[in-house]
């Protein structure tokens, strides 16, 4: 057997300087949202450690570290909605997810203080 008997011939697109694969798989799109869905915990659990031991979400820093969070999220949603990984249907719907719990969080910090 030679060593070329197996390479899969398959077709790359050139377009401004980068090469393309033709096709996404369902796997990759299930990683990136599941990278996605991911960072969007990181994010949560990050927020509900600093209102349960740094700080109250009236703290400045509280809200400049949420803000660019959510901002880092939003721009990696972006991504994979312009590469054809996730819908932008999903995308939104992760992001108002986030949001959604976040203000549950933000409200029972509010109720404690």
């Amino acid at each position: 057997m030679a060593c070329n008997d197996n390479i899969v011939e398959k077709k790359v697109f050139y377009l401004e300087g980068i090469y393309l694969l033709p096709e996404v798989t369902a796997n990759h799109r299930e990683k990136a949202y599941a990278l996605l869905k991911a960072d969007a915990d990181k994010i949560l659990k990050l927020i509900e450690v600093q209102i349960e031991n740094l700080m109250t979400p009236q703290c400045p820093l509280y809200e400049e570290v949420l803000d660019t969070q959510m901002f880092g999220l939003s721009r990696e949603i972006d991504f994979a909605v312009r590469l054809n990984l996730i819908g932008e249907n999903e995308g939104k719907a992760l992001l108002e997810n986030l949001e959604r719990q976040l203000n549950i969080l933000h409200e029972a910090a509010q109720k404690s203080v």
